[in-house]
């Protein structure tokens, strides 16, 4: 799977997705213009630890995101789609690209996937969710639809186990 971040603007919302995808084994691509640097803490901190692990990747722009990844299967989530995010079919390498939190992905490029657009349902009046949670919401839809492909499916406690009977 494939995290694409069109402009992000807030680094904790990156550093959020930044430790998501490291749980998931996801790659991270950013577009530029980036809202902060790389190297702020904040990122960082969001991120916790886990940043170091991180595979991602940062674009000039848009165009150079298409050139370094041709054909792409890019689902694009935005407010403005007409597809619900259940019901499109994920394949287990495919690109979710999110836009930057004050204004989305481009009306110019969503015209060109208006098939690939996708949607969190929302109550009438809400402008959008978190990045961060819409993120995590599409993601793990597809990584379900993936079966969860090579992710852990049941944790492990720290002083039991789950073999065993408590009195």
């Amino acid at each position: 799977m494939n995290i694409v971040l069109f402009e992000p603007e807030i680094p904790a919302n990156t550093g959020n997705i930044g430790r998501t995808c490291v749980a998931t084994g996801t790659r991270l691509h950013l577009i530029e213009p980036l809202g902060f640097r790389l190297n702020e803490k904040e990122i960082k901190r969001a991120g916790m630890d886990y940043w170091a692990d991180l595979d991602v990747t940062v674009y000039d722009n848009f165009e150079d995101f298409l050139e370094r990844n041709p054909g792409a299967k890019l689902y694009m989530a935005t407010t403005k789609a007409v597809n619900v995010y259940t019901e499109a079919h994920y394949e287990s390498d495919c690109y979710l690209m999110f836009g930057k939190e004050s204004a989305g992905i481009p009306e110019e490029i969503l015209m060109h996937h208006k098939e690939n657009c996708i949607r969190i349902p929302m109550m009438g009046g809400i402008r959008s969710l978190n990045l961060a949670n819409s993120v995590a919401v599409v993601l793990y839809e597809a990584l379900r639809q993936n079966n969860f492909a090579d992710m852990e499916r049941v944790g492990k406690l720290h002083h039991h186990t789950w073999d065993e009977i408590m009195e």
